[in-house]
Formats: structure tokens, C-alpha cells, sequence
């Protein structure tokens, strides 16, 4: 998924329906390691990305820590 997709802006999260934000690895050796996700940081959950779908049902998000979610506020894509 690429950050000007106009999937973007349609996108919610299933639990409080606001808006999601697209996360990238920083540098090509992260993104052999790290996938994309698309990210609430309003209730700290991420939701993956599986061959370019988004899996945004409840169970599929996950809770993210405090400090992966400082590090997920560096990585969303503008």
C-alpha cells in the first residue's frame, strides 16, 4: 500500500471508527523484517497489512507498548 492510496482515506478502525494511519519501514533492510500495518495511535493498536489487504477486524489488531508506540509515531507515513 503506498501513502497517496485513496484506500487511505476511507479506511476506520473497527472499534472507534476514526481514521487509521499507514506505517512504513524506515529503511529497505527494515522492510525485510517489518510489514506494513496501518496503525489507531488514538487506542494504540496496529492492524496488519497481508498481501497489500488490510486486516482490520477487532481480533486482528494488536495493543502496542508505550515505547513501540513512540516508535510507530516516527513511522507513519505523512
Amino acid at each position: 500500500m503506498k501513502p497517496d492510496d485513496p484506500l487511505l482515506r476511507i479506511l476506520a478502525c473497527p472499534l472507534d471508527k476514526g481514521p487509521l494511519h499507514l506505517v512504513v519501514p524506515d529503511t529497505p533492510a527494515e522492510a525485510e523484517g517489518a510489514a506494513e500495518a496501518l496503525y489507531n495511535p488514538r487506542l494504540h493498536r496496529r492492524y496488519p497489512i497481508v498481501d497489500g489487504i488490510p486486516q482490520l477486524l477487532p481480533a486482528s489488531g494488536e495493543q502496542v507498548s508505550d515505547d513501540e508506540h513512540e516508535e510507530l509515531l516516527k513511522r507513519m507515513a505523512p
